[in-house]
């Protein structure tokens, strides 16, 4: 039996319900922003714990919650209820999620060593995990919103627009509000009770913001496919249906990109902290002036990342805008330590490092969409080629792939500052500036080799808008051709 049963006639997607579907990603974003850039330093600077404990811990959550996701995925593509496949797994993430990353900020003040290690790998997982049971099934949503090729595209950009919203915008308020600097911590930075209220506060805006985005694409229900209850399988059944679904070539090459890829992003999210204290040198208030640059970068994807996709296709504009944004991400530290970029007390520094960072967020932010939209496409092949509708285990897939992967890069990012050798919780003027260079001299061909070495996978994709079109022509006359007669 089948499972592509094309959906009833459905208007047009509307742009409000793009906006609110968006919306979601910010809780993902907290999430996201939470994990790559303040818990290690947290953990680390203001706890006290060893920096690559704090890393394995971090990573062995990882891990655990990427096993999680092609379970929830295969779950969800299997779920039939009233409400469809997506939305009920959707409503009962918010109460979890939003507890588990609350309590992850609030330690026991009596753990340490490895009584702390296993605090963090507990909550750590739990967060991970949650989130798992909304960002899985709302990801799997995106392809049966719409099966237009560009619609995919915008979609994409609303959620990935929001998803930055949510971290970045998270954390200038940390950086600005929460960690601002006292006289018992004139280093903000430095301040457990800053991370305390981010904690509070992202948990009130995860629980919020996933109540928002299921119910404000609660009307789409009824225009989902429906489809016939799944067959039931064995364990061995099961995975060679796998097996085959990630067979497709298409799909090989996206996660071959993401593999490097985030692996890269894991290792410079981890070491931005770092960087913007002790590289160049910024108080709180320029760190959260740097922390809006992303968000300038998401503004600018929303806009131009469905223009250039028109223009040259989904692959070739995801390829070229990934090496842009290596090239601009890693440009001022290598200006930086050869001595031809502004002095730290230069007023050109702070604006100079903005622009150049937004538009390396720019590039990389619409590489990603046009990456995410492109796996609905692979979609629509497979589901050709196999006769199974594989949303959730596709986006899972793809999800797994992330998370083991930024784990790796948290990990590498905790084994670059062992190397190093930094000071525990010394003062910016305490640091050796010859460690602080080392550390961005190993940095800039760790991340530029991956982002490249990544993108080069994208080779390998080969649908275009063309193909594309004749997949859907193709599902369309084969659900046809099975409709009774009237």
């Amino acid at each position: 039996m089948t499972e592509t049963a094309t959906p009833i006639s459905a208007p047009p997607i509307k742009y409000a319900t793009k906006l609110l579907y968006g919306v979601g990603s910010m809780a993902y974003g907290v999430k996201d922003v939470a994990f790559r850039a303040y818990l290690l330093w947290y953990y680390n600077y203001v706890i006290g714990a060893d920096a690559a404990m704090v890393s394995l811990a971090i990573l062995v959550a990882l891990v655990f919650d990427a096993i999680s996701d092609p379970i929830v995925g295969q779950f969800s593509d299997s779920l039939r209820t009233k409400w469809g496949r997506r939305h009920p797994l959707m409503y009962m993430s918010a109460i979890p999620a939003a507890a588990s990353f609350f309590f992850l900020w609030h330690p026991p003040e009596a753990l340490d060593g490895w009584g702390l290690f296993a605090y963090l790998a507990v909550l750590s997982s739990a967060v991970r995990t949650c989130i798992t049971f909304y960002e899985i099934p709302s990801s799997a949503l995106a392809p049966e919103l719409s099966s237009d090729y560009d619609d995919r595209t915008s979609i994409a950009s609303y959620r990935y627009f929001f998803g930055y919203l949510g971290g970045y915008g998270m954390s200038i308020l940390a950086l600005a509000v929460f960690l601002a600097p006292t006289a018992e911590y004139p280093i903000g930075q430095l301040n457990p009770v800053g991370y305390w209220t981010f904690g509070l506060v992202g948990s009130v805006l995860m629980f919020g913001t996933v109540m928002i985005s299921t119910a404000g694409t609660h009307h789409r229900i009824k225009y989902l496919r429906k489809l016939p209850p799944p067959q039931r399988r064995n364990p061995l059944e099961t995975f060679m249906l796998m097996r085959r679904t990630f067979s497709n070539k298409a799909f090989l090459a996206i996660l071959g990109f993401g593999l490097l890829k985030y692996t890269a992003i894991g290792m410079a999210a981890a070491l931005s902290l770092y960087f913007g204290t002790l590289f160049w040198g910024f108080d709180n208030f320029e760190m959260a002036i740097m922390s809006a640059e992303p968000l300038v970068g998401a503004v600018l994807a929303l806009i131009f990342a469905p223009v250039i996709a028109k223009r040259l296709g989904k692959r070739n504009a995801a390829f070229w805008l990934a090496i842009a944004a290596i090239f601009l991400g890693t440009l001022p530290f290598i200006l930086r330590l050869n001595g031809l970029f502004y002095a730290d007390d230069d007023p050109r520094v702070l604006p100079t490092l903005f622009g150049i960072l937004a538009l390396y967020s720019a590039c990389a932010i619409s590489s990603a969409i046009l990456v995410h939209a492109m796996i609905g496409d692979v979609i629509d092949a497979s589901a050709l080629k196999t006769g199974r509708r594989a949303e959730g285990l596709f986006y899972a897939a793809n999800s797994f792939m992330q998370k083991c992967v930024t784990g790796f890069g948290l990990m590498a990012a905790g084994i670059l500052l062992t190397i190093v050798d930094l000071p525990e919780r010394a003062q910016p003027g305490e640091v050796d500036p010859a460690s602080v260079d080392l550390l961005a001299t190993l940095y800039i061909p760790s991340i530029a080799v991956l982002y490249i070495a990544g993108a080069l996978f994208l080779h390998f994709y080969r649908i275009d808008r063309a193909s594309h079109e004749a997949n859907l022509a193709a599902l369309k006359a084969r659900d046809d051709a099975k409709r009774p007669a009237p």
